[in-house]
């Protein structure tokens, strides 16, 4: 056969991604001959080996192949970037000198800089750069935009704007990489006016705006911009961004977009593609829709171990621990083996229904029958699993002896459940010691004045809150979130609608009238101030959750269900009267604070007290 018409079927075999044809072309050329003395050759086999994930043959032939060029060095980086080993694309690439006496060209350095990207290590980066200074190529608008998004990956939007200040021709995917820098940093309005200076907004560059405002929290203008790119027609031929957006519903608990979300995924028919239907589950599971979750689940085709671990939590999350123990039973009958992740789920599980002997036996069994090394993570949660359960002691124990230091929030999970568990004695030792590692986290200084205060330790009180004032402090208010739909409020503790004050003070003061006379009784043991009996049962009266609820009693559909997101812990006081509502009005209410989820239906929650 004719070397142009090899050479020809070659390329063909990289477009139709077609690696048999090409070994057996490969076998043809070993067999004449014609690789000893056509490089050329070798280094498309390489790139159609790399491109189809044969990364062994690809490195074999780099290693046999004679004469190897700059081309050749360029497509095995390639190669072993695109199979995610960019730490072996750095260390092969510094035998390029001593064995073939080559210096980088622009086309090595992309590849390089592309492997530093890859990678955590932002001093490595750093050399590849200025090396490619120093070099003949400095001025490559190519390797420079590798540049761009190596430092945009490595959170230094600012290093990747000087930059892209330099490059003349710009392209669409350098433009995209400076955006998500901006946005996955945190720098929401640089990303969003950089986004409004780049002519042609496609797919991508919405994307990269999207998922990293999505990443950093700002949800709200993810989903205005996501609306936004609907308006203007941009097709969705990378489902990408429904995943990112659909992250975006479940952390604002706003199950009516979701469920958006959930119709627009199906219109476009990517309800087959297995990472979109696992956010599925767990954008429903944290709506607190956790039957529709169970529902995408089981009528799922293919299931991973994300799939497993995200309906493992969410039935954590909502009080149903023997329910996601079960489910654990179930992946293990169907051969899926768990990870770090879903373990740290089951012990989560364990903690929120208090199983303590069976959380405890999880975590030998990831040790001793998987291999497992236990990380910060999984024995923060049996940490959390034995302090939940009032087991205190064991809890003190396991954070000496675990093989990590202690950091402050550590200490501060203990002290939090000395104070939930009214062990004051423990609480103010363990208070002493944070005290003294002095403390930087404003919500452990927060901790400390609660639990000084709750114990009438009115003086140490003051040498908190003189701290927290050094540290320019504030305490974070108390709000509550309520979604009915059409509309959506956040109501603050203390604070009212002023055009619906007088019917929400009026529903309460009727609830609170039937409350009392069913047996309840304020606990103003949860008013860490120093004010009398009737100043602390107004302070609780006015609790953010207490003012969503009655808007929601007001407004919302009679029957519907009313759900509520607060930004802290809910507090005991009106965890009781929650129960108490929820009998009186024949509604339910769903809660979901710092901690957990809370199903309150007929004078009873799902976490039967336990959170």
């Amino acid at each position: 056969m004719e070397i142009g018409k090899l050479f020809y079927r070659l390329k063909q075999c990289i477009q139709l991604r077609a690696p048999l044809e090409g070994q057996k072309i490969h076998a043809h050329m070993l067999k004449t001959g014609i690789v000893s003395y056509l490089p050329s050759f070798c280094n498309v086999l390489m790139d159609l080996y790399g491109r189809c994930g044969y990364l062994e043959d690809a490195l074999k032939l780099f290693e046999e192949m004679p004469g190897r060029d700059l081309v050749s060095w360029a497509s095995i980086l390639t190669s072993l970037n695109q199979a995610n080993l960019p730490h072996r694309s750095i260390s092969i690439f510094s035998s390029m000198f001593s064995l073939d006496r080559l210096q980088p060209d622009h086309f090595v350095f992309a590849s390089l800089i592309k492997a530093c990207a890859l990678i955590s290590d932002d001093g490595l980066g750093r050399q590849v750069h200025c090396q490619f200074l120093k070099s003949t190529f400095s001025h490559d608008d190519v390797a420079k935009s590798s540049l761009v998004d190596m430092y945009a990956k490595h959170g230094l939007p600012e290093k990747a704007s000087l930059v892209f200040d330099t490059i003349v021709s710009k392209s669409t995917a350098c433009w995209t990489a400076l955006i998500s820098g901006y946005a996955r940093s945190g720098k929401k309005y640089e990303a969003i006016e950089m986004f409004k200076k780049l002519e042609k907004k496609n797919l991508e560059a919405w994307t990269a705006l999207i998922s990293g405002l999505v990443q950093t929290g700002n949800h709200a203008d993810a989903f205005q911009l996501f609306a936004e790119m609907r308006r203007e027609g941009v097709e969705i031929a990378d489902p990408y961004v429904l995943s990112s957006i659909s992250g975006a519903a479940a952390s604002l608990a706003a199950l009516g977009l979701g469920e958006q979300v959930h119709c627009l995924i199906l219109v476009l028919g990517y309800d087959s593609s297995l990472f979109l239907t696992n956010a599925l589950v767990d954008m429903y599971a944290k709506c607190s829709d956790l039957s529709a979750a169970k529902k995408i689940f089981d009528n799922m085709r293919k299931k991973d171990v994300v799939s497993w671990t995200s309906i493992i939590v969410g039935m954590a999350q909502h009080g149903r621990g023997s329910e996601a123990l079960s489910l654990y039973d179930e992946m293990i009958s169907a051969g899926v083996k768990p990870n770090e992740v879903t373990f740290i789920g089951l012990v989560y599980a364990c903690s929120h229904v208090g199983l303590v002997e069976r959380g405890r036996a999880l975590f030998e069994l990831m040790i001793k029958d998987y291999g497992m090394k236990p990380s910060l993570r999984h024995y923060t949660c049996l940490l959390d699993l034995y302090s939940r359960s009032g087991y205190l002691f064991e809890a003190e124990d396991l954070l000496k002896r675990m093989p990590f230091q202690p950091d402050e929030a550590v200490w501060a999970a203990l002290l939090s459940a000395c104070t939930q568990h009214r062990n004051t004695k423990m609480g103010v030792r363990i208070a002493n010691h944070i005290l003294s590692l002095g403390p930087k986290d404003p919500a452990t200084c927060i901790l400390l004045s609660n639990t000084y205060a709750g114990a009438g330790f009115w003086k140490n009180v003051s040498k908190v809150r003189k701290l927290m004032i050094q540290m320019g402090t504030k305490r974070e208010p108390g709000y509550s979130y309520i979604d009915l739909g059409k509309e959506s409020l956040v109501f603050y503790a203390g604070e009212s609608l002023e055009q619906m004050k007088d019917e929400i003070f009026d529903l309460l003061n009727e609830l609170d009238a039937e409350m009392r006379k069913r047996g309840y009784v304020p606990d103003t043991s949860f008013v860490l101030l120093d004010m009398n009996q009737h100043e602390k049962e107004r302070q609780l009266f006015w609790h953010s959750e207490r003012l969503a609820v009655a808007y929601g009693l007001l407004k919302s559909i009679p029957g519907a269900v009313i759900r509520i997101v607060k930004n802290l812990r809910v507090c005991g006081d009106c965890h009781t009267v929650l129960k108490f509502i929820s009998s009186i009005t024949n509604r339910e209410i769903v809660v979901r604070d710092l901690s957990r989820f809370h199903h309150f239906k007929n004078g009873n929650c799902s976490c039967r007290d336990f959170w």
